[in-house]
């Protein structure tokens, strides 16, 4: 742990799937404190497991509303037990797993006007909550609801040029339908409807914080455009739906005041501002200070591509959020699930399981391969939704194998050649200032970061991303202080260490990359397939 604070910080939170976390950050963008609760060690009366409840159908998925506010009052007073001196928090922000939802009962806004600073905030909030296990983004329980939804507004790519992204299970206006249909009663008992990140502030503020426009992107019911709910989407999910959420507001707003109960319970000043809490995702491309035209990509069990986009082009596939940092921009957040273990499968079998092996052959083949190119996907694919390994030639034919060492490059590079391809779907383009934020555990192999430069014709960064959501709400609270006076989130990020250059792209490789993505296309059928969203029917095995 750190030092008891004694100097002027923000805070930072990320009520995320596993766990509460907190840390402290200082003028000079230095973390000096961080303590966290975790659901299923710290909190087992809940019976957790990965911090939720998976119900017999294995479909629906949920967490309990009471065990966040147990952690959020488990934590502050660990933080107040090692001496934290709260009276030097100028402000505070947080993230919150996306999608999920919460539904406070009629009567509990009177509750949260009213708490006791000499009760903890769980056995106040005990009866204030409509649903008591609340959906989250791991719940695919909505299929019904979200073909209705996209039904209403006209299809798919309607409701994603509307929304920023097709209905999806785990969206939150799917899930709001589903408790209206098959629980009606709990639904009419519902004052308001919170996502995580906007339950999480109003326990902060003592009143209900409004959902902010990044994470109320997450939602298949806000228009990315015009930044207002969309009337055909309430319309379609349930009644009064509009009242029960409020207006959301850009996400840099400061939206009160910490609540009378934490200045007289934990020491807070008054004067203590909340800033909108967001999303995790929104949260971590603020945690990675991205800039117009950059990139992170995750490369982890699963790879994440996050972008900075000025002009969206909402698809099929992958998510268009409005930007946490910048309301006139966007972001976009790719996810392809033959990640890591994609990559070490083709290791194991090709590389004699050796990491050193796999970047030998990454060394010794050209860029390019020859015109040799694959596609792996042992589980299916999300991004698009497609499984097995095809392998082309470079005579344009579909063959079973590859030598080792043109396998292991084929691997990677049609890998990232998929992920470029489908960031330019969403309306990127590389710039000549663009950076490439890499993070996960392949980010530590310098082979593989030179392919991704190549293939993207940008240079790749390292950067550490151990708290990513919690520190980017942390810098999220100093921009909140600053935004009322149009300073950019650039300029308020700019003392916080600098991400480490890690691998430059190679002379002549943005022609080649000309040269090997017109090659991809015309690469027959099942090519095309990787390119193109498929309608929900189809499926290729």
């Amino acid at each position: 742990m750190a030092e008891p604070a004694a100097r002027s910080c923000c805070l930072g939170w990320d009520f995320s799937t596993q766990q509460v976390k907190v840390v402290a950050v200082d003028a000079e963008l230095n973390v000096f404190y961080e303590d966290s609760v975790h659901f299923d060690r710290d909190l087992l009366e809940f019976g957790t497991q990965g911090g939720v409840h998976v119900h017999e159908n294995g479909l629906t998925v949920t967490s309990p509303v009471l065990m966040w506010v147990k952690a959020l009052d488990i934590i502050l007073e660990k933080m107040k037990t090692s001496g934290f001196d709260f009276s030097q928090v100028l402000a505070l922000s947080g993230a919150g797993q996306q999608h999920g939802s919460v539904y406070w009962k009629t009567g509990a806004s009177q509750v949260l006007t009213s708490l006791s600073p000499n009760l903890p905030l769980h056995e106040q909030l005990q009866a204030c909550f409509s649903i008591s296990d609340c959906p989250v983004w791991m719940d695919s329980s909505t299929t019904a609801q979200c073909r209705q939804l996209e039904a209403a507004v006209g299809g798919a790519q309607a409701l994603s040029c509307l929304t920023g992204s097709r209905a999806y299970e785990r969206f939150t206006g799917n899930q709001i339908a589903k408790i209206y249909q098959q629980n009606p009663e709990a639904y009419s008992h519902t004052e308001r409807i919170s996502l995580v990140s906007s339950f999480a502030a109003s326990l902060f503020l003592g009143s209900y914080s409004p959902i902010d426009y990044s994470d109320g992107s997450g939602m298949n019911l806000l228009q990315i455009q015009g930044k207002v709910w969309s009337q055909a989407c309430l319309g379609a999910c349930a009644p009064h739906l509009e009242e029960k959420l409020g207006s959301p507001v850009p996400s840099c707003s400061v939206v009160g005041a910490v609540s009378s109960y934490y200045v007289q319970r934990y020491g807070f000043p008054p004067g203590c501002k909340v800033v909108a809490f967001t999303g995790d995702n929104p949260a971590s491309l603020a945690g990675m200070r991205l800039e117009e035209g950059d990139i992170a990509v995750s490369l982890g069990t699963s790879d994440t591509l996050f972008l900075w986009l000025q002009e969206p082009t909402p698809a099929l596939e992958g998510h268009i959020f409005c930007n946490p940092v910048d309301t006139q921009h966007y972001m976009a957040l790719l996810c392809f699930k033959n990640g890591s273990l994609m990559r070490e499968k083709i290791r194991d079998e090709s590389a004699s399981r050796s990491w050193s092996e796999f970047s030998k052959a990454l060394q010794s083949t050209e860029m390019g391969n020859g015109g040799n190119l694959g596609f792996y996907f042992d589980v299916m694919e999300i991004t698009p939704e497609i499984v097995g390994r095809h392998r082309f030639s470079a005579e344009n034919r579909e063959v079973s194998a590859f030598p080792w060492d043109v396998e292991i490059r084929a691997l990677i590079e049609g890998q990232f050649m998929a992920k470029r391809i489908h960031a330019e779907g969403l309306g990127y383009r590389v710039m000549p200032k663009t950076k490439i934020l890499a993070t996960g555990g392949a980010s530590h192999n310098r082979d593989i970061l030179q392919v991704l430069a190549d293939v993207f014709g940008a240079p790749v960064y390292v950067i550490d991303t151990a708290n990513s959501a919690c520190v980017g709400s942390a810098y999220r609270a100093f921009h909140g202080l600053a935004a009322e006076t149009d300073v950019p989130f650039s300029e308020v990020v700019k003392l916080a260490p600098n991400p480490r250059l890690a691998a430059t792209p190679t002379p002549g490789a943005s022609q080649l990359n000309a040269v090997e993505r017109s090659y991809i296309e015309i690469k027959g059928l099942w090519v095309l397939i990787l390119i193109l969203p498929l309608p929900h029917d189809v499926t290729f095995m």
